[in-house]
């Protein structure tokens, strides 16, 4: 070994031992209490940038600490791979997919690999290999034909030049991202995972989840968004039929002066055949996003219909408008609309010059804002019978009245909708259905399973390759075995992503998952930005709960604690290629090793919040390890000249080093991490004031330090715990834990102040009375100056802490 800190050859000598013993491979063992630790699998987009480096050192630290506190502990690694930036890429450099992502895994990989992470790379897994894949569709012909997967027709962003599905982002300004037409919106089957089924339980369970943020579960819950109203009928005049519209506004419906309905709803394009102008803005509509961010930040349009409903209380005849802020696939495609008491109802009525009636005041003592509409709760008024109610009292006698007419109903509606799982798209799982003439659609049987996606294909950019291949298109039905068609659309990366937390635990099950899965789950440590918390995590929680009632799986949640860790920025900006600002991870690697870049990013902030990139911090974390690595060599050499042993009793600086110690073992149960390295900054400090006078303390300090680093410096702690002979590997060594005589001290320190700021310190007896802390406090140098003779006013004694003289 190197007498010269060298990062690079340290930590490939100690990634080759670690892999030649197979250090971090799990066993199902029942004799430790077992401690899944899970970072987000990566993307193989073709190289790690910072992000992923410090989303999988925190997970790796997590995982090594719980280890030497004697846990069994897995933590495996896997790539997300299917996705739309492959086929971009395929397009932009002539290569297929697969063999993109293929190469993209091989080099990330090699980065992963570098940076020490203790994984267990026999349960590596590849979302785009069929034998991953196949037991996803295996679970899905079973949820096909249990109903809780279906066919509809959904809306989607289309590009009529590429002649394809676009994602929202890829609508830019109302064009299609690469193409440059402007998009439409089209109407074609697809199919959708029915997790509105699940939505109470998904949103109850988020009370078992003490140990995830606060943050991530309001924000599930306003995604949820659980609502108790009434269902409203406004048929409609002269005709048999009616108009259903949801409202949580009951109180305000003598307030309401129009109907308007989506573009997409069968009595506006009824409506339409007869009225030009009216079709041509049902045209416009069809145009741009159909994100619904994109709806609710749009200019408020509209165009009244030649029909009109009837009010269900009064009678009056109101107007049925199609208005563009209207979602079709939310609730009935239908609003009753309250200008007065909803704001975007307000826009719109000015805009069109429609009536706004006041049917709520604000309560006593309160005032009506003087523009706009008035949204609050408030008092009744110009209501009928119903004057004088307020508001939560009259929406439950409406709900009644409607009932008792037949003209409504209690509903309680969540804002959550079903998940459109299929995608228009080549490089993802082939949804495993055959459409049949005579037959319908049918699930693909089990011994057909899986469903391969044609790995050799050209990208041309118009439509999916898997339309123009005949062989993959054209099949027999498995029930009639006359010619059928195989489905061409493929799943939602999401669906992969959904249960990989629980494959990696039987990686090698000739099943989707077996008893092996019921050791492991719940995940207990989930790692991943915060960007997560409504999508992935809630299809997580919702899959899990499908692998639950289909007997796969026992838990009802899938991961118990939850870290969201911040993003990593450079001058002040989050790291991009198109902002300039990104640093490369390898590069840094390479120059100055892995443990200083795991060290840098632990210290430099609490694991929450962003990290600001700094090159002098990584150069300040590379002098501290040097300066370790020095420190240790030195006392081992002076060891090995047999010089004598140095013995001068230091009990000051033991106190301070397993204070340290307590205090760390703290923030790391905390996860702060970044007083942990700070913790063990200080403790070389200590050690360093007592190299030349208590062998046995720097002896014992080394011990200590060097497992306190074993989370975060793993290189570097291990070949120096080898090198001066504490064991075989630090990997096998336990946690430290602070010497309980070591924190009990005969005598503490006193911050000394005058007038209130900081002048000293005094060592005093742990027992001393209060008028002896006094007499050595005047006895001070810095107080003998500053009172010249004279008497203080007075002494502030704070016992066991701070002396105030005042002058």
């Amino acid at each position: 070994m190197d007498e010269i800190y060298d990062p690079t050859s340290l930590e490939r000598h100690c990634q080759s031992e670690w892999d030649r013993l197979q250090r971090y491979r799990a066993l199902e063992q029942s004799d430790r209490p077992k401690y899944y630790c899970l970072s987000m699998f990566p993307y193989p987009s073709g190289k790690l940038h910072m992000g992923h480096v410090r989303n999988y050192t925190l997970g790796d630290v997590l995982a090594r600490f719980h280890r030497m506190k004697g846990f069994n502990v897995l933590q495996p690694m896997g790539w997300d791979a299917f996705g739309l930036p492959a086929e971009n890429a395929a397009l932009k450099q002539g290569v297929a997919p697969a063999e993109w992502t293929y190469q993209n895994i091989e080099t990330m990989k090699g980065q992963l690999r570098s940076l020490g992470l203790a994984i267990d790379w026999t349960r590596e897994l590849t979302t785009c290999r069929p034998d991953y894949y196949r037991w996803e569709q295996w679970l899905f012909t079973r949820l096909f034909r249990q109903g809780l997967i279906y066919q509809k027709t959904g809306t989607v962003n289309w590009d009529p030049v590429d002649q394809t599905v676009l994602a929202n982002e890829q609508v830019i300004e109302g064009r299609g991202w690469r193409s440059g037409a402007i998009v439409e919106k089209r109407d074609i089957p697809m199919y959708y995972a029915r997790i509105t089924a699940y939505a109470e339980e998904l949103l109850n369970d988020l009370d078992q989840l003490p140990h995830w943020p606060e943050q991530v579960k309001t924000m599930q819950r306003h995604w949820i968004g659980r609502s108790e109203g009434v269902s409203v009928r406004f048929a409609l005049a002269d005709r048999s039929d009616a108009v259903t519209v949801f409202t949580t506004r009951a109180d305000t419906l003598y307030g309401v002066t129009y109907v308007a309905i989506a573009a997409e709803h069968p009595l506006a394009l009824e409506a339409a055949q007869s009225d030009p102008e009216l079709a041509i803005f049902i045209q416009e509509c069809r145009q741009g996003s159909v994100a619904e961010a994109d709806f609710s930040t749009q200019e408020k349009k509209g165009k009244p219909t030649c029909f009109q409903v009837v009010h269900p209380l009064t009678g009056e005849r109101l107007p049925l408008w199609v208005a563009n802020y209207v979602l079709m696939s939310y609730g009935e495609g239908a609003v009753m609309a309250v200008p007065a008491h909803d704001e975007r109802d307000f826009d719109f009525a000015v805009r069109y010059n429609l009536p706004r009636k006041t049917v709520i005041r604000p309560p006593a003592g309160t005032s009506e804002p003087s523009m706009g509409a008035y949204v609050d709760d408030g008092v009744l008024c110009f209501s009928e019978d119903f004057d004088g109610y307020d508001s939560a009292s009259a929406r439950e006698k409406m709900a009644l009245v409607l009932t008792a007419l037949q003209s409504g109903q209690k509903q309680i509606k969540y804002r959550l909708r079903d998940w459109g799982i299929s995608r228009q798209r080549y490089w993802g799982c082939p949804i495993p259905l055959i459409h049949c003439p005579q037959c319908g659609t049918v699930p693909v049987p089990d011994e057909q399973l899986p469903v391969v996606l044609p790995e050799a294909v050209t990208m041309q950019g118009v439509g999916s390759p898997l339309q123009k291949d005949l062989s993959f298109i054209h099949v027999p039905c498995p029930q009639c075995g006359k010619e059928a068609r195989r489905e061409t659309d493929t799943l939602d990366t999401f669906f992969e992503s959904s249960w990989y937390y629980a494959r990696y635990t039987c990686p090698d099950a000739q099943a989707m998952l077996d008893e092996r899965v019921n050791y492991w789950l719940p995940v207990d440590q989930y790692i991943g930005g915060v960007e997560h918390a409504i999508l992935h995590l809630l299809y997580a929680r919702f899959f899990n709960k499908l692998m639950r009632d289909a007997g796969l799986v026992k838990t009802n949640e899938p991961f118990s604690h939850l870290l969201t860790q911040g993003m990593v920025l450079k001058d002040g900006s989050k790291m991009s290629k198109s902002k300039g600002n990104t640093v490369d991870p390898q590069a840094l690697i390479d120059t100055y090793g892995a443990d200083t870049a795991r060290f840098f990013i632990i210290f430099t902030s609490p694991p929450e919040q962003s990290l600001e990139w700094s090159d002098s911090g990584v150069q300040g974390a590379h002098r501290f390890l040097k300066r370790l690595w020095t420190f240790a060599l030195q006392f081992e050499a002076r060891r090995k000249l047999g010089a004598p042993e140095l013995t001068l009793e230091t009990p000051h600086i033991r106190h301070e080093i397993h204070r340290l110690l307590q205090q760390a073992n703290h923030d790391m149960v905390r996860q702060q991490f970044n007083t942990v390295a700070s913790a063990a900054m200080k403790m070389l400090n200590a050690l360093e004031k007592v190299k030349e006078v208590n062998d046995r303390l720097v002896l014992e300090g080394l011990s200590l330090l060097l497992r306190l680093l074993a989370p975060i410096t793993p290189h570097l702690a291990d070949s120096l715990w080898q090198r001066l002979k504490f064991g075989d590997s630090i990997l096998e060594a336990p946690w430290p834990e602070p010497d309980p005589a070591a924190l009990e001290r005969e005598t503490l320190d006193l911050i000394l102040q005058i007038n209130g700021k900081l002048r000293g310190t005094i060592t005093i007896p742990r027992d001393l009375a209060a008028d002896a802390i006094e007499t050595l406090a005047l006895a001070h140098p810095a107080v003998e100056k500053a009172l010249e003779g004279r008497a203080p006013r007075k002494i502030v004694v704070v016992p066991q802490r701070i002396v105030n003289v005042v002058t």
